[in-house]
């Protein structure tokens, strides 16, 4: 067991794309814990199977690491704005942040929001200028552009005097000075182990932690995971958990602390220590582990609200069943409020009544759709509407969410980037254009205008443009934003579809289904050239005759068809429209299809 004053706990914290996962890489590659032969995969603390494939950090991670006489813990933190909850609960854990900025990009909307919740805690950060072997690189102007942010963000005089040094994750060096030796990450570990203690635990008190992640083990069921703030705690203790509602004892089965990529079994653990504790099956975040002698209810761990949200509902369709086991509105609600308890940052709603619907709120779109992603990959069913802003009352007024974007575009894309978010109600904050001809500008836009925007930005700008975007406040309700410019055309019919009607079909559109895809009456099957919608019948085969034609048949040449990620759907959709998503399928569809519109198509088909 290490004395309180030789641990040290450390949050790796940045903007998306910075570099957090390379640089804990070369962190735990030269601490000396793998062996000689070990294999060591890249991004190694991206374990989560979505996180590999969309190449970002989704859930904070924790491990350990030994630098001389002291022990690190270190988590490492998501960097897109949506998941900007798992780093708010874990910054009570921590001493210092190190917070990475990209040395030729600067700080970015997600720097300046997690600088500032850290800023607010009393955390002094170590600043780390990062990638500083880019072409273009110019950390000194980066330098002052983060002592320029936390001026902004009315730090502290101690605050301000940061300490800061130079690294390149990939190349695996930190320098204090420009013209040091470029060769290990030494320089960064002695600067984390001179850092000062945020709360200096003393290990004589009575037992007191705060649960502040949740995990799972298939042999001792929930664990609690958080720093302990004082005291030490032995297997077999029995201490109480508190929280508003209850306090109870249990038995402690187990207690783990992380060593690299591994979880090992501790006998004994002390104050400052970050560990894993089991025992207690209806632990969650926020609460309270406490000695017997001394009970205590800590205040709640403060986590900013959703913004968005959606409604799960039954699949209803007619090929419901055909993919996915579980369908039922039971196993969906039982699913989703396991996901609460380790997921703060969602908000489950069960409306009195709603036999057939649950509403989900998050952070942002992304958010959303890795929750909805992990229930597809477990076989669910289930149809998903459009994202709704989540509207608050204040002072009597009607308020929306507001983000700041972030876009950098080349300087002959920008006009049409201005225009577009004029329209959608942004107001530009900032517009830079640097030697490169890149422009940069930063907008103050709702997130209803920000939805659905991605795709077509692409298409403006060639696909030349980056975009993030993080929410800052509340603000009076702009008015109404126009939604997409184009109509669908909707299946009039059930059946499969065939080369020669979707051949017809792709001269006025778009379509989202190739030959031999099963559709139903309904279903949304391609987008239109023009603003309406338009009812069609996808199965259409040719009239066959037994009469010789006197010309050449004309020639099927297919355009290949439009596939949608579930990002895609959720933005591409209206709100009289929902996504049907099954473990291998992902099919847009109409809330109900009129018997006007009905009538029409049957006309139109039989001509």
């Amino acid at each position: 067991m290490f004395k309180p004053e030789k641990i040290r706990n450390i949050a790796i914290i940045a903007h998306i794309d910075h570099g957090k996962t390379t640089l804990l890489d070369s962190l735990l590659k030269q601490s000396q814990i793998f062996h000689d032969k070990a294999h060591i995969p890249e991004r190694m603390m991206d374990n989560y199977d979505q996180e590999r494939e969309r190449g970002i950090t989704i859930f904070s991670k924790h491990t350990s690491i030994y630098f001389e006489d002291f022990k690190i813990n270190i988590i490492d933190t998501p960097g897109h704005a949506d998941f900007a909850g798992e780093v708010e609960r874990i910054l009570g854990m921590v001493d210092s942040v190190l917070l990475l900025i990209d040395a030729k990009e600067g700080p970015m909307p997600q720097t300046r929001f997690v600088l500032m919740k850290s800023l607010e805690m009393g955390i002094c950060p170590i600043v780390v200028l990062n990638k500083i072997d880019r072409p273009h690189a110019d950390p000194e102007r980066v330098l002052n552009e983060v002592f320029d942010l936390f001026v902004e963000l009315n730090a502290t005089d101690k605050q301000l005097d940061f300490t800061y040094c130079y690294a390149s994750g990939l190349d695996g060096y930190a320098i204090i000075e420009p013209e040091d030796e470029k060769k290990d990450m030494n320089p960064l570990f002695k600067i984390i182990v001179k850092c000062e203690l945020k709360t200096k635990g003393d290990i004589e008190k009575p037992f007191l932690m705060q649960v502040s992640t949740i995990e799972y083990d298939d042999y001792v069921g929930r664990q609690a995971c958080g720093r302990i703030l004082d005291g030490k705690i032995r297997k077999g203790n029995i201490i109480n958990h508190t929280n508003i509602n209850e306090c109870k004892s249990f038995k402690v089965q187990r207690i783990e602390g992380h060593l690299g990529l591994n979880k090992v079994e501790m006998e004994e653990a002390g104050a400052n220590d970050i560990v894993i504790i089991s025992g207690c099956e209806d632990v969650t975040i926020g609460d309270t582990l406490s000695c017997q002698k001394n009970i205590k209810t800590l205040p709640p761990i403060v986590i900013a609200e959703p913004t968005l949200s959606i409604d799960i509902m039954v699949n209803s369709g007619p090929l419901a069943g055909k993919d996915g086991k579980k369908l039922t509105i039971n196993k969906i609600r039982e699913r989703l409020l396991k996901e609460k308890k380790a997921n703060v940052t969602l908000k489950i709603e069960i409306s009195e009544g709603a036999i057939d619907k649950i509403t989900v709120a998050g952070r942002g779109e992304l958010h959303l759709a890795v929750l909805l992603e992990a229930l597809r990959r477990e076989d669910f069913e289930y149809l998903v509407s459009k994202p709704q802003v989540i509207i608050k009352e204040i002072e009597n007024q009607k308020c929306e969410p507001m983000e700041i974007a972030h876009i950098e575009v080349p300087n002959e894309f920008s006009g049409v980037i201005i225009q577009e978010l004029g329209i959608r109600k942004g107001e530009m904050k900032s517009l830079i254009t640097n030697d490169q001809d890149i422009t940069k500008m930063d907008f103050l836009i709702p997130t209803r205008g920000l939805m659905g925007c991605h795709s077509e930005f692409l298409t403006l700008t060639k696909g030349l443009i980056i975009m993030t975007s993080i929410f800052d406040h509340y603000a009076p309700y702009k008015g109404a934003i126009p939604s997409r410019k184009n109509g669908v055309l909707v299946s009039l019919c059930g059946g499969a579809t065939n080369g020669y009607a979707c051949f017809a079909l792709q001269k006025r559109a778009m379509l989202f289904v190739k030959p031999t895809d099963k559709v139903y009456e309904g279903m949304i099957v391609g987008e239109n050239s023009k603003d309406n919608d338009l009812v069609v019948n996808a199965t259409k085969g040719k009239q066959l005759s037994n009469m010789r034609a006197s010309g050449k048949d004309e020639s099927i040449i297919l355009t290949p068809s439009r596939t949608f990620t579930l990002e895609q759907a959720i933005s591409y959709i209206e709100d009289d429209e929902l996504i049907e998503i099954t473990p291998h399928h992902i099919r847009l569809r109409k809330r109900h299809l009129s018997e006007n519109d009905r009538k029409r198509a049957l006309r139109s088909s039989k001509k």
